[in-house]
């Protein structure tokens, strides 16, 4: 029971090599799907694991082992291994709940204060224009209340020309359009369950930043312009803004840009499958039949517990 609980926990250090092939090798949009939803899946089982690692110490609680009804000790193994491994998965799922807990507020609060910051401003339509020299440009989603903001400063309009500007603002309207916040922020919620999948961020962010760059080089007609406006953006642009927005908020110079500038060059993927798509398949199928292998064992041995026999 612990070897097959204990083989998610391994299995997520192998994704992050096979997200880095499937941006660079697939179609964008196919990529940024099958990145963040085996990042998902993975960190789901994960938690999940470290879940039913739990359950062994928590059952030697004479209390709880009462409540389970109990008549026996649980035996799923060497006790004094499987009491230590209970032990460190509960401490690794109080750390995981705590940080992630403290890392989802301290985010939300940033992306109020975003919105708080350009409430007020004149807009047209989706378009906010911020009076800053810095050069920024960002999408900031829109909530119940506030609505979808694309923001640019008077420093990026200076630093770019009429097609550049039209890339630009094409290039944001993607990222609102396709829900792209979406995407980054379940990324990060997966990245704060396991350190491997906190690798995967930065995939997914390039991810999106290449679907949103197709989007815009479909919507000008020009792959070069579109290039070259990412170009310049990310040499005018400062980093101070984006040290106070949430890392869900997208915006034209994330990502890799010398990576996403020679991509607009050249033609864009077209396969939308490839063997790391396949390997990444079956990493997933792995980690997920051998969590349930382990829940469905740990479950017979606490049937054994209560004088029962074990459910075929």
């Amino acid at each position: 029971m612990i070897t097959l609980l204990l083989v998610p926990l391994v299995l997520p250090f192998a994704l992050p090599p096979l997200a880095r092939r499937i941006v660079h090798q697939v179609r964008p949009k196919v990529a940024l799907w099958t990145v963040t939803s085996a990042a998902v899946a993975l960190a789901v089982g994960v938690v999940a694991c470290l879940g039913a690692l739990l359950l062994p110490l928590a059952l030697t609680v004479p209390a709880l082992g009462r409540l389970a009804d109990l008549i026996q000790p649980l035996d799923s193994g060497p006790q004094s291994l499987v009491l230590v491994t209970s032990a460190l998965a509960t401490g690794a799922l109080a750390a995981t709940c705590f940080t992630a807990g403290r890392r989802a507020l301290r985010e939300v609060r940033r992306f109020r204060a975003a919105h708080v910051d350009v409430a007020d401003l004149p807009h047209v339509g989706e378009l906010c224009v911020i009076d800053d020299a810095r050069a920024e440009a960002y999408a900031l989603a829109g909530t119940r209340r506030r609505s979808n903001r694309i923001v640019v400063t008077t420093g990026m309009l200076r630093a770019l020309g009429p097609g550049d500007l039209e890339a630009l603002l094409a290039h944001e309207r993607a990222h609102l359009a396709g829900r792209h916040h979406v995407f980054l922020a379940v990324a990060q919620c997966a990245g704060w369950c396991h350190p491997a999948l906190a690798r995967v961020v930065a995939h997914v962010s390039f991810a999106v930043e290449r679907v949103a760059d197709e989007a815009a080089a479909g919507a000008c007609g020009d792959r070069r312009t579109t290039a070259q406006a990412v170009g310049r953006a990310a040499l005018a642009s400062t980093r101070s803004r984006k040290q106070i927005l949430p890392p869900f908020t997208a915006g034209a110079t994330g990502g890799l840009v010398p990576a996403r500038v020679k991509a607009l060059l050249t033609e864009s993927p077209r396969r939308s499958l490839a063997p790391a798509l396949l390997a990444m398949a079956l990493l997933c199928g792995t980690a997920g039949a051998s969590s349930l292998a382990g829940a469905v064992s740990l479950h017979r041995d606490v049937e054994v517990a209560q004088g029962e026999n074990p459910s075929d």
